[in-house]
Formats: C-alpha cells, sequence, structure tokens
C-alpha cells in the first residue's frame, strides 16, 4: 500500500473513460452483466484503474449471479476502505480504494465461506493484470 494519491479533475478525465470517471468519481455503477470483467475467469490480480494498487485476486473471484465481478476478500483488507452509504434509499456499504478513494462498489454480508462477504465491484473501476 503506498501514499495518498490526490489528482486534480481535469487529471483524471485525462487519464479515465467517461465512464470509469462516472463510477469512480461520482459513485455510479455500470448496469448488471455488461461490464467487461463479470464473467471473467483469467487469473491475475484486479488493479484499481484510477491509481494502479492491486485490490483483489483472481483467486477470490466468484460467480455470485449478479452480473458485477464478485470477491469474497481484498488482497489486504487495508487497500480497500469501506463506509456507509444511504444512497438511492438504501443503506449499504460502500467500497472505496484506500489509496485514492475511487468508488469501486458495495460490500455485502452473502459472499461464500471463509468470509461469508461479497465484494460486488464495477469492472470499470478495475484492470485486470494477468498472470503470464
Amino acid at each position: 500500500m503506498g501514499e495518498k494519491i490526490t489528482k486534480a479533475e481535469w487529471e483524471r478525465k485525462a487519464q479515465l473513460t467517461p465512464e470509469q470517471c462516472r463510477i469512480t468519481q461520482e459513485r455510479g455503477t455500470e448496469p448488471p452483466f455488461t461490464g467487461e470483467y463479470w464473467n471473467e475467469h483469467a487469473e491475475g490480480v484486479y488493479e484499481c484503474v484510477c491509481c494502479g494498487q492491486p485490490l483483489f485476486s483472481s483467486a477470490a473471484k466468484f460467480d455470485s449471479g449478479t452480473g458485477w465481478p464478485s470477491f469474497f476478500q481484498p488482497l489486504d483488507r487495508e487497500r480497500v476502505t469501506a463506509g456507509p452509504d444511504t444512497s438511492h434509499g438504501m443503506v449499504r456499504t460502500e467500497v472505496t480504494c484506500s489509496r485514492c478513494a475511487a468508488h469501486l462498489g458495495h460490500l455485502f454480508p452473502d459472499g461464500p465461506a471463509p468470509t461469508h462477504a461479497r465484494y460486488c465491484v464495477n469492472s470499470a473501476s478495475l484492470k485486470l493484470k494477468k498472470r503470464e
């Protein structure tokens, strides 16, 4: 885990696609079953699309049936930050990158053993570094 990273809005817009900006900076979400990684089965590490911090291993990825990439644990709990999200009339736990505060998705308590956690993450907030 590295130092906190902050970038100006113009820097983010130059680095990210409009969809990546909407999701990571404006706390948006992609429609289910549409993101690049919801049905990805390659081995590797999923990094934050904004700062490159390694977040999740493909070994922790599972098919939740929700249409978003789902993980039962991060590579390191200190790489993601969880906090309350009361938007859209719901009470959920938002998950963000601990280095750059990019919105990743949400955390739910209905995942598989051993953690029973489901990190439901937007594909647009991730970049897969495939194992060679």
